[in-house]
């Protein structure tokens, strides 16, 4: 604890962001560039040392902040870069893209604000780069043994590094023409830039991990022929079977999944595309869906100039304030958050129906309506309780040329063939069902995340990889492995 009054004297700060009308008119992170490191060190220092670090257990990688924050607050970068990858592959991800359950469980948000942990982990990552502190870490022999890897998300690429570096020659199969998954082309650019994503993946292909990229197995490649070819198959595809929305309407152009959306604007970034062909320029645009996916779709057709963006949460507005009774600390309490989208939306009044920035809470799609072409025009929406019941009377409508529907994901993809050509046993929820030990019914395969898991966040996918890795190795050394697992395929987050 480098400072034990630190928590007293110096207040919660947190890594600026850039003025939003300069930010709305690029594509990089909306952060302020070389902000954060002056600030750090002090932030660091208001980290309590508890006794019983229950930040330790709100993060299912179980990292060990109340040391890399003391080593920050000495400013030994080294030594923290060391103890932040000891428990996570890739904290430069984790530190622009999580919500922080840990802040949440972080003993000081009892009554204070918390320790910026996310800016201090994104810090320490960052330092770790520009000094040297993440070289590669290449196997010191082989083992002879196999394992393919299919999916390249944050489950995928956890992995298959941690079973490169106990030495097993591993290959990833990627179904997009670029590694990354849903980090690649559902992450917008400005939430975190491609180039933290390219530099691990130079890093893993140093340390002798391949990957095979345009080939999805099951249809390119024979799914039960992998399994033949390798040792071992690991199944990390993510939960790509988006939601519906069966409402009249459907139908109508211009009605679309948010995945069919942002991998279009950032194949624009990557230089793939002049433009979108669904962009929002100029269009009057609905969100439906209040979570971070549409939070991503709402930044993004800012960007494009859309004439207008309106998001639709299903939810009540939450308080500002933790509900003691219902969400008690040290639990992620549900609460009024202004993401960076949200405050462009604000700023900018890119939804003059909404009270405070692009959002309408409690509100229920009924219906679309079109033109005379079949193209959308108009959404019918209503008002609902906390049962999410109709509320009479409160039915009305929203123009609308572009509709976006962030409403979640189920579980792996049916129509690829892979599930069904490895006869993978799934459960009624649509995931792929697994043991106590990450194995499927088919003997030598292994799920993990969101895949497995159903959807969730990117901690749990690293941990969900790392704990994996170490499952296979077990299986295909036949001993204990040496890999750590931070958790287990049934674990939870933490609730009240």
């Amino acid at each position: 604890m480098a400072d034990p009054k630190g928590f007293l004297t110096t207040p919660r700060e947190e890594w600026p962001r850039r003025p939003v009308a300069e930010r709305v008119r690029d594509w990089n992170e909306v952060y302020v560039p070389g902000a954060l490191l002056p600030i750090v060190g002090a932030q660091a220092g208001r980290c309590m040392d508890c006794g019983v670090p229950f930040c330790h257990e709100a993060c299912p990688l179980g990292n060990l902040i109340p040391e890399w924050n003391d080593l920050v607050s000495r400013e030994d970068w080294r030594a923290a870069a060391e103890r932040l990858h000891a428990t996570n592959n890739f904290p430069e991800f984790t530190g622009r893209l999580c919500p922080a359950p840990c802040e949440a469980g972080c003993v000081l948000a009892i009554n204070q604000p918390a320790v910026t942990i996310k800016n201090v982990e994104c810090a320490i990552a960052d330092r770790a780069w520009e000094e040297g502190f993440a070289p590669p870490v290449p196997p010191d022999r082989l083992s002879g043994r196999t394992v393919a890897v299919v999916g390249s998300g944050p489950t995928g690429l956890a992995a298959a590094q941690q079973l490169t570096r106990a030495g097993h020659t591993v290959a990833v199969y990627e179904r997009d023409d670029r590694i990354g998954g849903l980090m690649r082309y559902g992450i917008p650019e400005f939430k975190m830039e491609k180039r933290h994503l390219e530099r691990r993946v130079e890093q893993m292909r140093a340390e002798g991990t391949r990957f095979r990229t345009s080939t999805t197995v099951g249809r390119d490649v024979d799914a039960a022929e992998l399994r033949t070819r390798y040792d071992a198959v690991v199944i990390a595809t993510g939960a790509t079977a988006w939601r519906e929305l069966p409402v009249p309407g459907r139908e109508l152009c211009g009605v679309h999944q948010a995945m069919e959306y942002l991998p279009l604007a950032n194949r624009v970034c990557e230089g793939d595309l002049d433009s979108s062909p669904l962009s929002a320029a100029g269009r009057r645009v609905v969100i439906v869906g209040g979570g971070d996916t549409g939070a991503d779709c709402l930044g993004t057709a800012v960007r494009e100039g859309a004439a207008s963006v309106t998001q639709l949460d299903i939810y009540r507005r939450p308080g500002t304030e933790r509900d003691e009774d219902a969400e008690p600390w040290p639990t992620y309490p549900r609460l009024y958050r202004l993401s960076a989208a949200h405050e462009e939306a604000r700023d900018l009044r890119t939804a003059p129906v909404a009270e405070a920035d692009a959002r309408l809470f409690a509100a229920s799609t009924l219906r679309f309506t079109g033109d005379g072409e079949g193209r959308v025009r108009a959404l019918c929406l209503v008002e609902v309780d906390s049962a999410r019941r109709p509320v009479q009377g409160t039915e009305r409508t929203l123009p609308a040329d572009l509709v976006l529907l962030a409403l979640g994901f189920s579980g792996p993809d049916p129509g690829d063939g892979l599930v069904a050509r490895l006869g993978l046993a799934m459960e009624p929820r649509g995931t792929i069902a697994r043991g106590p030990d990450f194995a499927t019914n088919v003997p030598g395969v292994f799920a993990a995340g969101d895949a497995a898991r159903g959807q969730s966040l990117i901690v749990w996918a690293i941990a969900e990889g790392r704990a994996v890795a170490a499952a296979v190795d077990r299986f295909l050394i036949d001993a204990p492995s040496r890999l750590p697992a931070p958790i287990g395929p049934y674990d939870r987050p933490m609730t009240a």
